[in-house]
């Protein structure tokens, strides 16, 4: 996650210091970007120990579309505590905007005109055109609704992403036949095979087409606490749509706008950036899951993860 560790020192070294919201001060700059390639490991920040249970328990609980945190208190993830009301809602924040979007439609009836409200699940209409149309452009989920933006107890910070198909090369897909059939003892053949020939044993095998990649826009970025669980949160979702839709997780790409660091975390992220990463923990899904609302979090598996010890920073509310 050297990635990370150079955004800390960009912005320490050329932010300016601004107001904000909470009252607690940034030093910040705009517009910044990161990539990262997943087949070369799971990006969670080996620098400070990141807790991996919050972060599969609240994508949970977003996918779910719920918006009250008691499922998150029932599993012991406090993350969203300090926003909710007395009943433990937050309003029609992301698993709302993800999976139930607001629509309403014009309607008559015996001469009557009335508007029907109708639900837009974003997350299955994404998965379906994976699908279906493969290299469409248009395989967003945004969770930026201006309408809902005054009921939600804390506006969207990562509001927008998008999915993006690339066609795997040839050899591509037999390296990634040959990680699941050790039988295959000559690829050259297979290579070399007339096309129908490698195409029926392709399909038959039910080898991906594609690399899977997604991109997030996060509007508002708390570098110190909240990217390490943002990008590790959507990395794993593109992991899990990957295996819904038989593609093969490629990059994920987070770009920031207002990029920032609280002014009360400076120095325990100077202690941090002494550190030298571990090399990336691996992801491990249970390969059975073909629907993304049967996922459960035992399905869900972090491999070697090292990592140096936790370092404490207060929440900005």
């Amino acid at each position: 996650m050297k990635q990370y560790l150079d955004l800390l020192k960009n912005i320490l070294e050329n932010g300016c210091e601004k107001g904000d919201r909470t009252g607690t001060g940034t030093k910040s700059i705009f517009g910044t970007q990161m990539r990262f390639n997943l087949q070369e490991g799971f990006p969670l920040v080996t620098t400070k120990k990141v807790h991996f249970k919050s972060i599969v328990h609240e994508l949970l609980w977003i996918l779910s579309g719920d918006t009250n945190i008691k499922y998150l208190t029932d599993n012991g993830v406090r993350i969203w505590n300090e926003w909710a009301d007395e009943n433990g809602d937050l309003g029609p924040v992301y698993g709302h905007q993800m999976r139930r979007w607001g629509k309403y439609t014009l309607s008559k009836f015996e001469g009557h005109e009335f508007y029907v409200e109708e639900e837009i699940d974003q997350i299955e209409n994404a998965i379906d055109l994976i699908k279906s149309n493969p290299m469409s452009r248009r395989i967003i989920v945004n969770s930026w609704n201006p309408s809902d933006l005054p009921e939600m107890a804390l506006a969207p910070c990562h509001c927008f992403f998008q999915f993006n198909c690339r066609p795997l090369t040839k050899d591509e897909r037999i390296d990634w036949l040959m990680n699941f059939d050790h039988t295959i003892h000559s690829p050259t053949a297979l290579k070399n095979a007339p096309e129908e020939v490698f195409e029926s044993r392709m399909d038959e095998l039910n080898i991906p087409k594609s690399f899977l990649d997604s991109h997030l826009y996060q509007r508002s970025c708390d570098v110190g606490l909240g990217l390490s669980y943002n990008i590790a949160s959507y990395s794993l979702l593109t992991h899990m749509i990957a295996q819904i839709t038989n593609t093969i997780p490629g990059d994920f790409v987070w770009t920031g706008g207002d990029t920032h660091i609280y002014l009360d975390h400076i120095e325990p992220l100077k202690e941090q950036m002494k550190r030298e990463p571990h090399p990336l923990p691996k992801i491990k899904l249970n390969p059975e899951i073909k629907n993304i609302d049967d996922f459960t979090y035992g399905d869900i598996e972090l491999l070697d993860y090292e990592c140096h010890p936790h370092i404490k920073m207060k929440v900005s509310v």
